[in-house]
């Protein structure tokens, strides 16, 4: 799936239209409380400034919904657009809106080395819509597009799928950011050392069935964790108390254990409490053991062991889903004892993005893995072996 990144292109003197996630987390102030998406932006805008081109940015920014509602310019992208600025120790210009007369003629007014943020593009209902008329505007500002923004790489929106249609012949290109991403969840995914271990948690077996299914045909082992091992236990004839478990599920996990066979591997027993709470009381019991009144909220200590044994002998791990409520000490052991497993280990790690990685982050072992996704919902995607138009679409390297 190698495809040609910003590197490739000659930008001197042109102008790219680069599709950025700087979806990133507002207090009540409007102030950024997390600028990491934006950092992990940089090295493909310097990559254009630096060689003498020009960057138009666009990107969404949650909850809009596209309905003119005036409440909603809390979420404009002007704070980023200025954070941006102080990041790369210029001025960053913005646009007040994104394919109207401000942007367009801020966006031809452009010389050499500018930047221009368009403002959130999903205050437009053209955007989720992947409006053709809506791309085509987008696409006459710049001569090539490059996708930086793999969180939303899973989403047929118009920036993502219907602007790069729109380029016609110009390059289209991938930043940085995704190329690495699909360098880890696609390539060595595709080609993994081996043993490749997955290690699933979370919550709801449904959230993981078609990754638990296609990584069943490709991993040597797959690690159960989270409260969605309550639901296997169930489907083994096991007593969960008061577990969050998927009940209407229990069949389609008897379905997963009999295909899985012994590479599906189970927690062996269960940390649990009588409330969800770091004061509860609280006892360890064997798995499908949970006795009425209290509720699994970790694996237990025997499981942790375990799973970092089948960790440490592994060439490829993938992590997924905490194993427990890794907020919540004590119910954080599980968790920390696989991220520190992964982390002591030899083999290509890579972390797929949303609570595993904010686990990974908080713990400091962020820069002891190969490698972080920025898309919680866009790497369950693709480790469910889905193709994205917005990535196919792209030019080939």
């Amino acid at each position: 799936m190698a495809k040609k990144t910003i590197a490739d292109v000659d930008v001197a003197g042109k102008t790219v239209l680069m599709r950025v996630d700087f979806n990133v987390p507002l207090d009540d102030q409007r102030q950024i409380t997390d600028d990491r998406r934006i950092s992990a932006a940089l090295p493909s805008i310097k990559s254009v400034l630096d060689r003498g081109g020009r960057v138009i940015l666009m990107s969404h920014l949650e909850p809009p919904k596209g309905s003119g509602d005036p409440a909603e310019i809390k979420y404009s992208l002007k704070p980023a657009a200025v954070r941006l600025g102080e990041l790369l120790g210029k001025e960053v210009q913005f646009a007040s809106d994104t394919v109207g007369d401000d942007a367009r003629k801020k966006a031809a007014a452009l010389t050499d080395g500018d930047v221009l943020v368009l403002e959130n593009l999903r205050y437009s209902k053209a955007e989720k819509n992947c409006d053709a008329e809506f791309a085509a505007v987008l696409a006459g500002m710049a001569d090539i597009y490059c996708n930086d923004a793999f969180g939303t790489c899973h989403r047929k929106h118009a920036s993502m799928v219907a602007v790069p249609q729109a380029m016609g012949s110009k390059p289209k290109v991938v930043g940085f950011l995704v190329a690495r991403e699909i360098q880890y969840l696609s390539d060595a995914i595709a080609n993994p050392g081996r043993p490749f271990v997955a290690i699933l948690g979370g919550a709801k077996v449904s959230d993981k069935i078609k990754v638990i299914d296609n990584l069943l045909d490709i991993c040597d082992k797959i690690l159960i964790g989270g409260a969605m091992a309550y639901t296997f236990s169930l489907a083994q004839g096991g007593s969960v108390g008061g577990s969050l478990v998927e009940r209407d599920k229990v069949d389609l996990a008897k379905e997963l254990l009999a295909k899985g066979g012994d590479k599906l591997m189970l927690p062996v027993d269960t940390h649990c409490g009588d409330g969800f709470s770091s004061d509860c009381n609280k006892q360890v019991v064997a798995a499908g053991k949970i006795p009425d009144g209290f509720e699994g909220l970790d694996i237990g200590p025997e499981t942790a062991k375990l799973y970092a044994a089948a960790v440490k002998d592994a060439k490829t791990v993938v992590w997924n889903g905490p194993m427990g409520v890794f907020e919540m000490p004590p119910f954080d052991a599980g968790t920390k004892a696989v991220a520190e497993a992964i982390a002591a280990s030899d083999a290509i790690s890579i972390i797929g993005g949303g609570d595993s990685a904010a686990a990974i982050q908080q713990l400091g072992f962020a820069d002891k893995v190969s490698h972080v996704s920025t898309g919680g919902g866009a790497s369950l995607a693709m480790l469910e072996g889905q193709k994205f138009a917005a990535v196919e679409l792209l030019d080939e390297a």
